[in-house]
């Protein structure tokens, strides 16, 4: 009956509210022995890594930080900026960990929307910090992370990072939210197209995501995992999350550097990581023709942008076991993976790399991912030619955009996150990416995708980077205009260009002039189309 059924209710002993905070006392429990972080001569363990973060909480309890205050982080990836991942939230706080290769400006904008209360920060980026201030007619409260040799000044109000893990506080248990709904993270997007919006996360989606990765990407326990994803960009993929479940050795380098990064991979046995296209483009560069190949191979999730298949194809040479991802700051990162699929096994390097570079199927964790046509409400056909707009539902989708409701009741419009990604679906329901929705350049009314073009772009010897964009024409309304900036020491011509696109591309879809520049890209890398188009009007 019923009533039975519905007479059952919540209970301490059978409901607990969804945290990647609970991961810290099974790291304690059962990985404490282990090696937690490996970061120059600096080794811990995670029983003295969890001492630490709960340390830091509690120092920042005594600062006054609590429920609901948005805390900013300004560090690059050291291992201080992994406890601040767990501490802050262990307040109650939410942390907002800041872009590091943002200008004063958008800085001083991010902390003023945030309603920041406090900012935690490395040395070497005081003088950003205090520009920032500067902007802003007023300072906030400071922490200060020193990570080597530094020349602030002394007669700066701050607190040392040292003196947070040494202030007296009532001992803090680990404890998790009163309702996993609460907010964990306020990540900004990277403002592609303007002013960046305010993403918050809960607890609920943070923990969803950190057990769909484990899945989804087939983790064991126990790997060594080289942090190169910036904390900055959806909480490093909520990755630093992950490696506290699995008791995994985190390997920090400081500086993205590919010389640091290989030699990393190297000395201290990587497993996995991830990456951007960018940062696979750059290994595989550096490496070389004779580099050595990897073996076994080690496992990489890649995602930001989809990666040129002869980058894809050269990192498969090198011994990188690339896995392409897909997913937005909306969506705590990865939401949809290219699987591995056996028939794969038979085809050529060129094709593999083709097939790789499809965002494929959902994670398990994700509700649904969908390709819709806009017009119609309806899926589209699978037949890798109608496109529409990828839509997103489940756990693992934002709470919504901070101080943002128009925004917010837009992109949840009609029971989906829209993405503004327009995509096609193959016949076995694996999603290609045609173009963000905005980019699709049309031509005498044909459709043609700037990333197609790009893509043959890449594999030209001369070209480091490039983007392609619509340019008004008379005759055809628009055609496409390809950007390009050339590798050091290389050169190329708009006829080498034109000519290259040409043998690979239909006619209509092939570039009509080419434009040599340095790209304009966002801090995280990703280049700026809008700043581009300014140059048609």
């Amino acid at each position: 009956m019923q009533q039975h059924y519905d007479s059952l209710g919540k209970a301490r002993a059978n409901h607990v509210p969804m945290s990647p905070l609970s991961f810290l006392s099974r790291a304690d429990r059962l990985h404490g022995d282990r090696t937690a972080v490996i970061y120059g001569e600096t080794r811990r363990n995670w029983r003295e890594t969890v001492a630490r973060i709960r340390a830091v909480a509690g120092g920042l309890r005594t600062l006054g930080i609590g429920k609901g205050d948005t805390v900013s982080v300004l560090c690059p990836n050291i291992p201080e900026l992994l406890e601040l991942q767990f501490a802050v939230p262990l307040t109650g706080a939410v942390i907002n960990t800041l872009n590091t290769r943002l200008e004063a400006e958008t800085i001083a904008y991010i902390l003023d929307h945030a309603d920041s209360k406090l900012v935690i920060v490395d040395s070497e980026l005081i003088p950003l910090l205090q520009r920032s201030f500067a902007l802003m007619g007023k300072a906030l409260p400071m922490v200060e992370i020193v990570d080597g040799p530094t020349e602030t000044p002394q007669d700066l109000d701050r607190t040392s990072y040292d003196q947070l893990l040494a202030m007296t506080a009532p001992e803090m248990d680990l404890s998790l939210p009163d309702d996993e709904w609460d907010a964990i993270a306020l990540n900004y997007t990277s403002g592609t197209s303007g002013r960046p919006k305010g993403v918050v996360y809960h607890h609920r989606g943070a923990y969803l995501m950190a057990l769909g990765t484990v899945a989804g990407w087939q983790m064991p326990h126990y790997p060594v995992y080289l942090s190169v994803v910036p904390m900055f960009h959806c909480n490093g993929w909520c990755h630093p999350w992950v490696m506290a479940m699995l008791g995994a050795a985190m390997v920090f380098t400081r500086v993205p550097a590919p010389d640091l990064l290989l030699a990393a991979i190297r000395d201290h046995g990587v497993t996995h990581m991830g990456a951007a296209p960018i940062v696979l483009q750059m290994l595989t560069e550096q490496e070389g023709e004779a580099g050595t190949r990897f073996d076994p191979p080690i496992k990489v999730m890649t995602a930001g942008a989809p990666p040129p298949p002869s980058v894809l194809e050269r990192s498969r040479a090198m011994g990188l076991e690339v896995m392409q991802v897909y997913g937005l700051t909306e969506t705590y990162g990865h939401i949809a993976k290219c699987l591995w699929q056996d028939s794969w096994e038979a085809a050529s390097p060129e094709e593999l790399a083709r097939l790789q570079a499809q965002q494929g199927i959902a994670f398990p964790m994700v509700d649904a991912v969908a390709v819709i046509d806009r017009e119609t409400g309806e899926e589209v056909t699978r037949d890798s030619r109608e496109q529409g707009e990828i839509a997103i539902r489940g756990n693992t989708v934002m709470k919504g955009y901070y101080k943002d409701p128009d925004a917010t009741a837009e992109a949840f419009k009609d029971g989906w996150f829209w993405s503004g990604d327009g995509a096609v679906v193959a016949p076995d329901g694996y999603m290609q990416i045609r173009d963000r929705l905005k980019d699709v350049i049309i031509s005498g009314g044909e459709n043609i995708s700037s990333v197609e073009v790009e893509a043959v772009l890449y594999k030209h010897p001369a070209v480091q980077a490039a983007a392609v964009v619509a340019k008004p024409d008379e005759k055809w309304g628009e055609v496409p205009c390809a950007f390009v900036e050339t590798r050091p020491g290389e050169t190329a011509t708009e006829t080498d260009i034109i000519a290259f696109c040409r043998a690979h591309l239909a006619g209509f879809k092939t570039p009509k002039s080419v434009v040599f520049a340095e790209l304009p890209k966002t801090s995280t890398g990703k280049i700026q189309k809008f700043e581009l188009r300014k140059m048609f009007g």
